[in-house]
C-alpha cells in the first residue's frame, strides 16, 4: 500500500516534470503544480492530500464541530484528488443525511462513522481483534472495528466478553491466540485489557469508555485501571476513542510491509 501511494506520488511529479521538459507548460505553471499538490486551501479547511503519502493512510473528517455544508466542502476536494476511501468520524444523524444529498454515503449510526468510497479488501498481515466488556461499550467497538476495516484490515469482533462471565472470553481463545492486534474496549473498572493482556502474545490496545456508574467518573476509572495495568504488552488510548485505537491498530497489521 505504501509502495503504491509513493508510486502514485511520483508519477504526478514526473507526468508534470515531462510536460515542462516538452515546452507543454511554463516553469510557474510546473512550480504551481507541484507547491499545490501537498494540501488545498478551501478557506475554513487546508485539506492534507499528501497525507496517504506520508502516513500511509488518507486523512480522516473529525465531524464533530463541523457543519455539514463544511464537511461536504471537504470532501468534494478529496473526490477530486482521488482519495478512494474517505472517513468521517463523530457525525451525527443529521449530517450525515444532509452529506448524502451529494455524496454517496455509507453511514453507519451506532458508531456515528460516515464513509465514502468501498471499504477495500484487507491487505495487514493478520487479524485485528476488537473485544468489549459489555454491550454498552459497542458504539465505541464499532468506531475501532470500522476504522481498522477502512484502512484495510480483517476485523473480528467479539463483544460483551467482559469479566463478570469470564468463560465467554475464554470461549473465543483461538481468536484472541490468533490476532495480530487486539482492541480491549470497557468501561466500568477496565478489567478487560488486563485479562486480555495475560492471554495474548500480540500488542493489545486498552480503550477505557465512559459507561459506568457514578464513581467511575466517565471513564476515568477504567483509564486509570488500564494504565495500572500489570500484562506486559497493553498500551492505552484516551477515553471513548475508538477511531486513535483502529488506526493504530491498523498500522501495527501493516508493519510487515515496511519490512
Amino acid at each position: 500500500m505504501y509502495l503504491i501511494l509513493w508510486w502514485n506520488m511520483s508519477n504526478d511529479i514526473r507526468k508534470t516534470l515531462e510536460a515542462l521538459e516538452k515546452g507543454e507548460i511554463s516553469v510557474d505553471d510546473a512550480l504551481l503544480d507541484i507547491k499545490r499538490a501537498p494540501f488545498e486551501d478551501i478557506g475554513y479547511a487546508k485539506v492534507d492530500l499528501h497525507r496517504g503519502i506520508r502516513q500511509g493512510a488518507a486523512e480522516v473528517i473529525y465531524g464533530a464541530g463541523k457543519t455539514a455544508e463544511q464537511i461536504v466542502g471537504i470532501l468534494d476536494v478529496m473526490v477530486k484528488n482521488d482519495i478512494s476511501v474517505i472517513l468521517i468520524t463523530r457525525l451525527s444523524e443529521e449530517k450525515a443525511a444532509a452529506i448524502a444529498k451529494s455524496h454517496k454515503l455509507d453511514y453507519r449510526i451506532e458508531a456515528q462513522i460516515g464513509i465514502v468510497g468501498q471499504i477495500p479488501q484487507p491487505d495487514g498481515i493478520g487479524k485485528i481483534v476488537v473485544a468489549t466488556g459489555g454491550t454498552s461499550d459497542s458504539n465505541v467497538a464499532e468506531e475501532a472495528a470500522l476504522t481498522a476495516e477502512v484502512h484495510g484490515n480483517e476485523v473480528v469482533r467479539l463483544y460483551d466478553v467482559g469479566v463478570a462471565g469470564l468463560h465467554r472470553l475464554l470461549n473465543s481463545l483461538d481468536d484472541i491466540m490468533g490476532a495480530t492486534v487486539i482492541i480491549a474496549i470497557a468501561g466500568m473498572e477496565g478489567a478487560l485489557a488486563s485479562v486480555v493482556g495475560g492471554l495474548a502474545d500480540c500488542p493489545v490496545i486498552a480503550v477505557p469508555t465512559s459507561v459506568g456508574y457514578g464513581a467511575s467518573f466517565g471513564g476515568i476509572s477504567a483509564l486509570l485501571s488500564m494504565m495500572n495495568s500489570c500484562a506486559s504488552g497493553v498500551s492505552v488510548v484516551n477515553i471513548d476513542n475508538g477511531f486513535g485505537a483502529g488506526y493504530l491498530a491498523s498500522m501495527i497489521n501493516h508493519m510487515g510491509e515496511k519490512r
